[in-house]
């Protein structure tokens, strides 16, 4: 058995979205059909659990087209000079450490070259992000990444309406207890926020999205989603 978060649009008073692990069946394996088969018996456990209809896998093992693009190895980000990169090359290229950075020539790179290069081991301690001419603090933690991605995914119309027709999302190699971004939380805040009619401004600063993403989304093990 293992455990994973499915992250769910659902906004209350205290949170744009809900985040709540969910024990499955693991099938062990590297190949993508292992990988495959435990989401299946994720989305089978989650829809049990709650009933949920729809549940979409977002990264590149996706079983559906659409969780592939919304991987952020796929997701485009338009730049001001107008070329386009990945979600995860600019993420990776902002990233400012004591010893160097940001290493803009990542923008160009491949998403798996830039996140994998030996500079952004190498150059001490992360101290913020610069992306376009913007500094982002490292507090909130994951606020400069759900930007970032939610940002992308809005100017693109065909992937940003298709999402919304999904309950919840999950990302299998996200494991919270050793990492911080997931690619699945990101797209239930973009729902949250579209739902709500606050993606617009939101996203329009730094400050504004900080606001709206200080509020952390309560984890939960109860059998209700309310």
């Amino acid at each position: 058995m293992a455990s994973r978060p499915i992250f769910l649009p659902i906004p209350t008073n205290f949170s744009p979205i809900r985040e709540v692990p969910i024990e499955f069946t693991w099938h062990a394996g590297l190949a993508v059909t292992q990988k495959q088969k435990s989401i299946a018996s994720l989305h089978e456990a989650a829809a049990k659990r709650f009933g949920l209809s729809r549940i979409l896998e977002v990264s590149t093992k996706s079983l559906e087209e659409i969780g592939k693009k919304l991987s952020a190895f796929n997701l485009k980000v338009k730049l001001s000079d107008g070329s386009f990169t990945s979600v995860e090359s600019a993420y990776q290229a902002s990233k400012v450490f004591s010893n160097g950075g940001p290493y803009r020539d990542l923008l160009h790179a491949d998403s798996r070259v830039a996140k994998t290069d030996e500079r952004l081991r190498n150059g001490g301690s992360l101290l913020r992000f610069e992306f376009e001419g913007t500094q982002w603090p490292l507090e909130p933690q994951t606020a400069f990444y759900d930007w970032l991605y939610i940002s992308a995914l809005y100017v693109d119309q065909e992937l940003s309406q298709k999402v919304l027709d999904y309950d919840g999302f999950t990302d299998i190699e996200f494991n919270p207890e050793r990492s911080l971004n997931c690619q699945a939380r990101s797209v239930a805040l973009f729902c949250s926020l579209t739902r709500s009619g606050s993606i617009e401004e939101s996203i329009s600063t730094p400050e504004r999205f900080i606001e709206a993403h200080r509020k952390k989304p309560p984890r939960s093990d109860q059998g209700s989603l309310f």
